[in-house]
């Protein structure tokens, strides 16, 4: 009786920010998140590193500790734990420890604990802005939702960028830059995109009207992924709830949901 009477307690504070104990768990998770970053931050600074690149280790590890056992509390109080650590953000919270214990193999990993950054998102639900939580969930069931039209859009770019590459090489050829068809393809891409570099460009003028043309496509190619997102997201309706499920801490439900749509739980 007393565990679970623990593990409820510990539910209370950390997935919980309605509560006084909820909401300075997740003020005081935050500072510490940003925190962390601005150590990782200073820390890629050649001068500070060379100063202070002692305390500036121990920091990141004190950080990492705490996160590190924040995560296997959050897995301990919940019913359903296997659900949280394959949601979007118990797979935040696992990315956010893991450099720092890769970084003992590989040293320069280290630098990847600013992914941490991502956790602050728990920011809109602490203080209410449903809204803002909406409109997210809104934009991310409009990516997933276009997804096959979008591989598509991609495998159409893919196969004209290599088309347009290889008839730039065949039309400037080694002696104008274009060594090889995988750099042709390269340039096509950086045109395309509109990016122009300009490490490399067309020098004859066959080649620049061709390179025109490439233009053109490129700014008639940038409005298809826009559109077919717009045209999802247009139909979808929005979500202002905060309802967190108590056994796989889901937060992606409907207005007027009574069950957990990922492990079927009653909402409270």
């Amino acid at each position: 009786m007393k565990n679970q009477t623990l593990k409820d307690k510990l539910y209370e504070i950390i997935f919980e920010s309605d509560t006084p104990e909820g909401k300075g768990f997740d003020l005081l998770l935050i500072i510490s998140i940003l925190l962390s970053v601005v150590v990782v931050f200073v820390d890629s600074v050649q001068f500070y590193n060379d100063k202070y690149g002692d305390i500036l280790f121990i920091m990141e590890w004190v950080f990492t500790i705490i996160f590190t056992i924040e995560y296997f509390l959050r897995i301990y109080c919940i019913k359903r734990p296997f659900l949280y650590t394959k949601s979007f953000f118990g797979i935040i919270d696992l990315l956010s420890i893991l450099p720092a214990y890769i970084s003992i193999f590989l040293p320069a990993s280290r630098y990847l604990s600013v992914i941490r950054i991502l956790r602050v998102l728990r920011i809109f639900r602490i203080l209410k802005l449903i809204l803002y939580i909406g409109e997210a969930n809104l934009l991310l069931d409009a990516l997933i939702s276009s997804r096959r039209k979008i591989t598509v859009f991609l495998f159409s770019i893919f196969t004209m960028v290599t088309v347009i590459g290889s008839i730039m090489y065949l039309i400037e050829g080694e002696a104008n830059g274009f060594t090889s068809i995988p750099r042709s393809i390269y340039w096509a891409i950086v045109t395309i995109t509109t990016v122009g570099y300009g490490d490399i460009s067309p020098q004859t003028d066959f080649g620049r009207l061709f390179a025109s043309f490439a233009m053109i496509i490129g700014y008639a190619t940038i409005a298809v992924p826009t559109g077919i997102i717009s045209a999802e997201y247009s139909t979808m309706k929005q979500k202002f709830n905060n309802i967190i499920c108590p056994d796989c801490a889901n937060e992606d439900h409907e207005d007027d949901a009574n069950y957990c749509k990922a492990c079927g739980s009653i909402l409270s």
